[in-house]
């Protein structure tokens, strides 16, 4: 696989140079990337469980000095390595794009995953921001639509384009419902 750049991304290639079905509109959407201070965001819930977690395994090693503890906690270590890079890589998977009938999102690293949120599906749009996002001034535009299981959500904006994005899509899929 080849990697166009657009957008601040790279676009998946076949080995024939025709768009991978998860980009089928590389030439007429433009991505819109999340902020990266979303990787802090998940490192520090990370860092927080499995403080949380070593805490509890050391002193199960402590005073037992049975080897599972100290077999579980060098495995904590190791998954917390590897999600941490997972993370910086997952982050930076996620990205939007505005088209004229609908909102496109799309995120994941092994299981990549594109959805398509028409205007006029939409019922609400809300826009929320954990303690830990709003220390890094981000926020989470999350949509709703009839069908529950094609809610989508953008981690990892701004306030002011949150805000901007809820604004927008709220006007659009009154517009739309409206021409139904």
């Amino acid at each position: 696989m080849t990697g166009d750049q657009v957008g601040g991304g790279s676009l998946p290639r076949s080995d024939a140079g025709h768009p991978s079905p998860l980009e089928p509109w590389p030439d007429t959407v433009r991505w819109q990337s999340i902020s990266r201070d979303l990787i802090w965001v998940e490192l520090l819930r990370l860092s927080a469980m499995v403080v949380v977690l070593s805490i509890i395994l050391g002193v199960g090693w402590a005073f037992t000095s049975a080897w599972p503890f100290g077999l579980a906690l060098g495995l904590l270590l190791f998954f917390a390595l590897w999600r941490a890079v997972t993370i910086v890589r997952a982050v930076r998977a996620w990205g939007y794009a505005e088209r004229e009938n609908d909102l496109l999102v799309r995120h994941g690293l092994l299981v990549r995953r594109l959805s398509i949120v028409p205007y006029s599906r939409m019922q609400f749009v809300d826009v929320s921001a954990g303690p830990l996002e709003r220390a890094f001034d981000l926020a989470t535009v999350q949509l709703h639509t009839a069908a529950a299981a094609s809610d989508a959500r953008v981690p990892g904006l701004r306030p002011a384009e949150a805000s901007r994005l809820r604004d927008r899509l709220t006007a659009l899929g009154e517009d739309r419902a409206e021409g139904l």
